[in-house]
């Protein structure tokens, strides 16, 4: 079997020190805030960047660009490694379209080793948690065709399902109009979104309060995992630096469905310039998204 890398986005949301224990390669999307730009060589920490959106800057993401998904491949092709490519959903960003743009081209340079590209039509740790099964995999000796059949067949089982406690992030984003943004501040009404199989995001329903939001993120848990479920499964819930409620919502999953492997990290820069503090993001395998 010719060994091979796997790489991925630091859009999986995971913490620094699974990607460095399990030998996984990183692109970095950038962001810029009041035109500095952030990214691999310019970094500001995450509590500084929640901050920064707390007294009123606005982060805009940017995609990474071909360039750099071809210097990344062509190092690890250069040292004789094939490379899976798990991408941010393409609904989402287009990185995927440039990363299999720089695919396409270094797989006619190159004959002994290629580059396989998977759109996973997953954000956050949901990507994150599609990415973790794979690492898995390839761990217990399984080839790069395995590992890329189990994504394909498996990612639209990775359900996303998620709160924000200011709807004028989203409004900014396009997900809610204006006026829905500002009623909705007004009496407190908290979105529940998801991202379906399209690897958008969109609408579930909206409740009244902060807690509410939080339990029905774990029922609709329940809902989508219904006669599947496993006190071994893993769990994944992201946080936009509040992690009191991250807790919360650990706690209340160990309970009802007795699930121990719970991973919690941070949301990205990425991914939390769309969604402000107080993001929490529960991702969890399940009969289907839809």
């Amino acid at each position: 079997m010719k060994d091979y890398v796997i790489i991925t986005d630091n859009t999986c949301d995971l913490d620094e020190e699974f990607y460095k224990s399990h030998n996984i390669p990183v692109i970095v999307l950038p962001y810029s805030i009041d035109d500095i730009v952030y990214g691999t060589d310019n970094k500001m920490s995450i509590k500084d960047f929640y901050n920064s959106m707390r007294n009123g800057k606005m982060p805009t993401t940017m995609a990474a660009n071909p360039e750099t998904y071809r210097s990344t491949f062509k190092k690890y092709l250069d040292e004789g490694l094939d490379i899976l490519y798990l991408a941010f959903s393409s609904a989402l960003s287009s990185s995927c379209g440039n990363a299999i743009l720089a695919a396409n081209e270094l797989n006619e340079e190159y004959t002994d080793n290629s580059v396989t590209v998977i759109d996973t039509l997953c954000a956050s740790m949901g990507e994150g948690l599609i990415l973790y099964k794979a690492v898995m995999l390839k761990e217990e000796g399984k080839s790069l065709e395995e590992v890329a059949k189990y994504v394909e067949d498996n990612k639209l089982k990775v359900c996303h399902y998620f709160t924000v406690n200011d709807l004028n992030h989203l409004h900014r984003g396009g997900r809610v109009s204006k006026a829905t943004a500002i009623v909705g501040t007004l009496i407190n009404v908290k979105p529940v979104l998801h991202v379906p199989n399209a690897g958008t995001l969109v609408s579930v329903c909206n409740v009244r309060g902060r807690k509410k939001s939080l339990t029905t993120l774990i029922n609709n848990m329940e809902e989508r995992t219904k006669g599947i479920i496993s006190e071994d499964d893993v769990v994944m819930i992201a946080h936009g630096d509040c992690i009191e409620d991250a807790e919360f919502v650990a706690d209340e999953i160990r309970n009802k469905f007795g699930i121990k492997n719970i991973i919690i990290s941070y949301a990205s820069q990425t991914i939390s310039s769309h969604t402000g503090p107080g993001l929490i993001a529960l991702f969890f395998m399940g009969t289907g998204r839809e």
